[in-house]
């Protein structure tokens, strides 16, 4: 009680930042219980700073970016708060600080394009965990600035073109699957700036996928993934295959380059996707991360109907047998009604038979992988922003 008001905003952002460095090169959460209680106890400074009067004008832009980074790393690496109350209002409080210190005269240019795309790669992994209504006006400040700057690397401009597909995703599904939004026209200009680069990670190479496909262009990549079957996902496709013997199910299937799905009925245009932890907010099976939206999005915008199965719905033989029943229901419409697939181009989607996460919440109580981001360090004085050491970080697949 003596102590906690000597924790400054520039100790708070460091402290959180060092400890998502250590837990992003290799240290385990499982094993570091202490980690998640400093964690923990960290988090309610980071909302009573940003919200003080006399303290929120100590957030720079630096500060804001390593919170969010290092807060969407945690997570990312399996850091587990309960009902995610803590960090919703950490990310709520400073998300105001983003939008104006993107807008200030004075302080938009100390947003490094590094920190930009740290940023909106932070925002977009957050997925659920942040409201739209509450980035709406944020994401407009900071993708203006991707658009005015020439600078960007070609990493930068990676994370920032999933960051921006995950929110358009957000909205796309949000909107029921019928208005395009905005920051769609940044999806082709970003895309656009990558056409003549040679990617070398499996990771860029999906990103550029995931965007040929949301144009409706060709992919001028094509990404080898390999491919993991959980022991959840053999076991429900033995017992679906039981129920229905000649029903067509194909594992791990690539679909117009995008990353495998889990399991696909082709004649019904239906995927089924078995939910683990990794695809939700601090495994909360409730909060879906922003790769789980737009993966969902995008096998949508192809024509697909996608069932979401959170995996402990399949724990044990009834609840299991539930799943197969209702999906039994489904599957009960002849495959006719369902339309033709769009392999190479989204022209017409409108007239698919579309299903939202919502529209198919029986099972809704999450390809996952992100670009290379670069983080940057902290430093006592903004002066020394550009000397700054950069380092490559890949995220956790």
């Amino acid at each position: 009680k003596a102590e906690k008001d000597h924790f400054n905003a520039q100790h708070i952002a460091n402290l959180l930042w060092a400890l998502a460095k250590l837990v992003d090169n290799g240290l385990e959460l499982e094993k570091t219980p202490k980690l998640k209680q400093v964690v923990a106890a960290l988090l309610p400074h980071v909302t009573s700073k940003a919200e003080s009067k006399e303290q929120k004008d100590r957030f720079i832009p630096q500060h804001i970016t390593n919170l969010l980074w290092a807060l969407a790393k945690l997570v990312d690496n399996g850091l587990e708060l309960e009902k995610t109350t803590k960090l919703k209002e950490a990310v709520a409080a400073l998300l105001p600080h983003v939008k104006t210190k993107a807008e200030s005269k004075e302080e938009k240019d100390h947003f490094s394009t590094q920190g930009t795309a740290n940023l909106l790669w932070a925002l977009a992994k957050l997925g659920e965990a942040i409201e739209l209504n509450l980035i709406k006006s944020t994401l407009d400040s900071l993708v203006d600035r991707i658009g005015e700057n020439p600078q960007f690397s070609q990493q930068d401009i990676l994370m920032s073109l999933w960051g921006v597909m995950v929110f358009c995703a957000r909205f796309y599904l949000d909107s029921g699957n019928n208005d395009k939004h905005s920051l769609e026209k940044h999806i082709g200009e970003l895309f656009s700036r990558l056409e003549n680069t040679s990617p070398g990670s499996i990771e860029d190479q999906s990103i550029i996928a995931m965007a040929a496909c949301w144009l409706g262009r060709a992919c001028p990549v094509i990404p080898y993934y390999t491919t993991n079957t959980s022991q959840s996902q053999s076991t429900f496709r033995d017992h679906l295959q039981s129920s229905f013997p000649s029903l067509k199910i194909e594992e791990e299937k690539s679909l117009n380059s995008l990353p495998p799905v889990d399991l696909l009925l082709s004649e019904y245009n239906m995927v089924i996707d078995i939910q683990g932890p990794s695809h939700y907010v601090s495994g909360d099976f409730k909060t879906r991360n922003g790769p789980t939206l737009l993966k969902i999005a995008l096998l949508q915008k192809l024509g697909f109907e996608v069932i979401e199965i959170p995996v402990r719905k399949l724990d044990d033989q009834d609840s299991m047998q539930s799943v197969i029943e209702q999906i039994k229901t489904k599957l009960a419409v002849p495959p006719k009604a369902y339309g033709s697939l769009l392999q190479n181009s989204d022209e017409g989607a409108e007239d698919e038979a579309y299903v939202t996460a919502d529209e198919g919440g029986e099972f809704s109580d999450d390809c996952y992988f992100t670009a290379e981001e670069y983080v940057e360090e902290p430093t006592e004085k903004t002066k020394k922003r550009n000397r700054r050491r950069k380092k490559s970080v890949k995220t956790a697949d």
